[in-house]
């Protein structure tokens, strides 16, 4: 099946909001194995969305309206694709109930273009509307399906997800079933792990490998269709298994993963806590893991340790370290992570240190980051030459921080 989105909406077109919902369908529908070969943009014209819509006809089976349906005049969508389908709109009594119910309980005056919003294209399929009044739509025409959806997300994203997908799995689901898994991959970049895994990515077919970089991180989405999710699951399984005897030491979790909410989960289970020492990240790593919640049991606390001043009198890095060796240094850095697990009474401390730019100093290059981890035992460094922009070469320096932690771990210790 090949779908389309097009977004309506001269907003958009000027730039004053971004297209998050396309962005979004694409997803969902990437997740159940449907592909969408075209996004489109048009303005509120009824003209050039007509004949959009009469182009779509001739490549898409699927085309997903977002916007447009609101109680204006500039909101053409479903008048247009009614236009285009040659069907009538009429009044969906229950999208008009609740739309007259809305403004009863908040006591305001409807002035009559909301009942617009409770017209729907004759013969359609409503989704109602859970977070907003318009309700969206689902019409066969001429072995095409169109939906059209409301422009907000918070009023797209749930109507697709609980009613929206659903009914069309519904129209085009056969005897089988699509599933996926996500691998998530840090450490290495996109084009070494394309690299590794060349020859199962270009003789891919079912289950099919999707690869995806996004700050710092890489994953790697297998979807399989067979008959049953347990059939999908071992035929993905297979793939998963040759992928991690490759680069399974990149691999640090699945799904809906990230670095700090795998981080917090193996702590937990573990009764250990971290604590960091961040001088180049500002506080960013805290902030990664404090946004998981239960993190109180597995982050003792950090200490912002950005001037010479602090690292000297909070975490005793002699000043002859910080004159001779530099702020950035492998000295620094393993000072720093054996002393916040001292004062903060963690089983593990961590920290960073590095320049972030744009200008070095102490002569050292923009981009080098030393990380120190240790267990009050042993103590290693890692160096890391990054690229970048400021807020990039941060944002990456307290991923590697996590990340190294989770390494340790997954090695048994240091």
């Amino acid at each position: 099946m090949k779908a389309e989105i097009i977004a309506v909406g001269t907003e958009l077109l000027l730039g004053q909001i971004a297209n998050t919902n396309a962005q979004f369908l694409s997803q969902k529908l990437a997740e159940v194995g449907i592909g969408v070969y075209y996004h489109t943009v048009v303005g509120d014209n009824a003209d050039r969305l007509y004949k959009l819509i009469q182009e779509a006809f001739t490549r898409s089976d699927l085309i997903i309206f977002s916007g447009g349906l609101g109680p204006t005049k500039d909101d053409l969508t479903k008048e247009t694709v009614a236009r285009a389908v040659a069907r009538p709109l009429v009044h969906d009594e229950q999208a008009l109930n609740r739309i007259v119910s809305y403004f009863e309980k908040r006591g305001i005056k409807m002035t009559d273009n909301n009942r617009k919003q409770a017209l729907v294209i004759e013969g359609s399929h409503v989704l109602p509307n859970d977070h907003g009044m318009a309700p969206g739509m689902v019409i066969e025409h001429k072995g095409k399906y169109v939906m059209m959806l409301p422009g907000p997300p918070r009023e797209l994203y749930p109507m697709f997800t609980t009613y929206g997908l659903p009914h069309l799995l519904s129209l085009i689901r056969d005897q089988y079933v699509v599933h996926s898994k996500v691998l998530r991959f840090f450490g290495i970049g996109e084009s070494a792990l394309e690299e590794e895994l060349i020859d199962l990515i270009d003789g891919q077919s079912n289950p099919t490998i999707a690869p995806l970089a996004k700050e710092g991180e890489v994953t790697i989405r297998l979807t399989a269709k067979a008959k049953s999710v347990a059939e999908a699951e071992e035929m993905i399984r297979s793939v998963e298994h040759e992928i991690n005897r490759r680069v399974g030491e990149f691999i640090y979790g699945y799904n809906d993963d990230s670095l700090e909410s795998v981080l917090v989960r193996q702590l937990t289970e573990r009764g250990e806590t971290v604590a960091f020492a961040e001088s180049i990240t500002g506080g960013l790593v805290s902030h990664l893991v404090t946004s998981i919640p239960g993190s109180s049991a597995a982050l003792k606390g950090s200490i912002v340790c950005y001037t010479n001043d602090v690292k000297e009198s909070l975490l005793t890095v002699p000043q002859d370290v910080l004159v001779s060796a530099g702020a950035v240094s492998e000295e620094t850095a393993r000072i720093l992570a054996e002393q916040v697990r001292v004062r903060l009474g963690s089983t593990y401390g961590i920290s960073i240190t590095g320049e972030a730019g744009p200008i070095a100093s102490e002569d050292k290059p923009v981009g080098l980051v030393y990380i120190g981890a240790t267990d009050g035992m042993h103590t290693e460094i890692k160096t890391f030459r990054l690229s970048g922009q400021r807020p990039a070469i941060q944002l990456r320096a307290a991923k590697y921080a996590i990340f190294t932690m989770l390494e340790r771990i997954k090695k048994g210790g240091f």
